[in-house]
Order: structure tokens, then sequence, then C-alpha cells
């Protein structure tokens, strides 16, 4: 595939989606990005707004097969991975896949699994494989998480640890919709729209998971000029030092940023990199990856502040 194609399909998909999810479309722009990317993505929000019907409808659009895991704090690491089965008529264990096997995969309030759990998807998130009794397992070609987590009840939750919110390119923030948006919900459910039933949803898909293996593949022809690459990399030290952080970012979100840089030109139209696409990219890839000072959070200081402070205070490179 062409990389001028990858836009016309992406902004199909995103059409799509649109059918389906009235507003958020801070949340829709992050998730084609990821999408094309090859990026996972943790969906922060309250109850209600849409985030499991966002990963039902984007598996719909690209026709790719879909699982939903309701994390719980007895869920295991063998219920999501799979177990090995003795099969007393052939003499021999077989393997049987578990809801990780597929193209897509909602993580709902993964907070809520003990670490031991959450644990078992660093390899998948990472490696794109499973290893279960020794036996190492590939996954899909195009497997990515989406996982949720509710910011308001932390009672019975396992907060992520900082190696695993590493692995999600994005942290996105899916808010409520405005009064606007939430009547057009409200018509839309009186037209025969139910969250629930997929076959109201009146979605075509518009790729296949090989054609979304090659939008990715495509990414990764995009051009990034060395200031860019240097620009991206100061950002991400200054993290490091910046006054109101005790922790920032980590290499791997370099990283990150670049691979979302590239996607959101391709969006743009565009086959190289622009610092417009870094800055814009820079809070849902690093506002997971650096920890607030006690002191910061009492003063009512965020993430996104500090990430914004932190850019302000690199020097934007010509091109």
């Amino acid at each position: 595939m062409q990389l001028s194609d990858v836009a016309p399909v992406v902004e199909g998909i995103r059409q799509e989606l649109a059918k389906v999810i009235v507003g958020q479309e801070a949340v829709l722009d992050q998730t084609s990005v990821a999408l094309i990317a090859g990026g996972h993505v943790l969906l922060e929000g309250p109850p209600g707004t849409a985030k499991t019907l966002l990963v039902r409808a984007l598996a719909q659009v690209v026709r790719g097969e879909f699982r939903r895991i309701q994390f719980t704090p007895d869920l295991m690491p063998a219920d999501i991975v799979g177990v090995n089965i003795y099969r007393s008529d052939s003499g021999r264990f077989d393997f049987r896949p578990g809801p990780l096997f597929a193209d897509l995969v909602l993580a709902d309030e993964i907070n809520r699994a003990p670490a031991k759990t959450q644990s078992a998807l660093l390899e998948a998130m990472q490696e794109l494989q499973a290893t279960v009794d020794g036996q190492v397992h590939p996954l899909s070609k195009v497997f990515t998480v989406f996982a949720t987590q509710n910011p308001i009840e932390y009672e019975g939750t396992y907060p992520l640890p900082e190696a695993q919110l590493d692995r999600f390119m994005f942290k996105t923030l899916v808010g409520y919709p405005e009064a606007a948006e939430e009547v057009q919900i409200l018509e839309r459910c009186q037209g025969g729209f139910d969250a629930a039933r997929s076959a109201t949803f009146g979605i075509e898909p518009r790729a296949t998971i090989d054609q979304l293996a090659e939008l990715r593949e495509a990414v990764r022809q995009v051009q990034v000029a060395p200031a860019v690459l240097g620009y991206i990399t100061a950002i991400v030290r200054a993290t490091r030092t910046f006054h109101l952080l005790t922790l920032g970012a980590s290499p791997r979100a370099s990283v990150m940023m670049l691979q979302a840089s590239k996607a959101l030109a391709v969006l743009r139209g565009r086959s190289f990199v622009t610092p417009d696409d870094v800055r814009d990219m820079a809070a849902p890839a690093l506002r997971h990856r650096i920890v607030l000072k006690p002191e910061a959070e009492i003063e009512g200081a965020t993430a996104d502040q500090c990430v914004k402070q932190v850019i302000d205070r690199v020097e934007v490179p010509r091109l």
C-alpha cells in the first residue's frame, strides 16, 4: 500500500466510527493514530462514556476478531492467556487459547485485576506472543489492546505499575459529551440505535486485518528530519529534570511519540513529520509516563499542565 492511500482508508474508518460515537473528536483522533501506528491505548473516563462501544465498533469497521475481558479481583493469568488441556484420547496436551488471542482486545476495568494478572499482558503487548508452560504462542499480527479504567472509583482497585503503563502508546481521556451531543445521542436511541445490539450500528466495514497490517507498514515510510528527532528527544529528556515531577518519561516514550507523530502526519496528508505533529501527540503519549511530586498534586497541578510547560521550554526546530 502506498503512503498516499493510508489517509483515505483511515478517514473512512473514522466516518464509520462517527455513526456510533457522537462527538469525542480527540478520542477518535487518538484512536485512529494508535490504530495505524500499532500502539495500545488506555481509555480513562467515567462509566457510560462509550469506551467499550468504541472498541466494539472499531472491530466491526476493520473486520477484526474482538474479545472483551472483564477484569475482576479473582481473574487469573490463565483466564486471559489460555491453558493446556490433557486429552485422554490422544494422550497429549492441547492448547486452548484464551481471549487474548484476538485482533482487538478490550481489557475492561484493567485496574480491578491484581498485579499478577495485569503482568500477563506485558509480554503480549510488547512481544506479540504469549508463553504457556514454556511454549510460545504468537498473537495476531495486528494485536492491539484497548484498556479502560474508571478515574473516579479507586476502592478495590490495583493501580497499574509504571512498567505496565509504559506499554501503552496513549492514555486517552474520555469525558462527558456536550449538551447538544447528548441530545443527539438520545435522538439516535429514539431512532432505533441500541448500544447492546451491534446490528443497529449501521456500520460498513472499511478495511480488513490484512489491510490494517499494510497501513501500519506504510506509516513506517514517513520521513523524519534529524532536527525533529532531536526535538522529540529534548522533550522527553526535559521531563526528567522538570521541577514538578519525580519521574520523567522513558526512552520508550520517545519511540511512541515518534510512531504517533508519523501516523498523525499521514492523516494530515504529509509524508514527513513536523514539530506541530510532535506537540499534538505529546500529551496523550506522556501524561501516563510521568509522576508528579506530592506537593504539585496538592497545589492542583495536572500531568497535562506539566507536559505543556515542558514543551514550552524546549526550543522548536526550524525546518
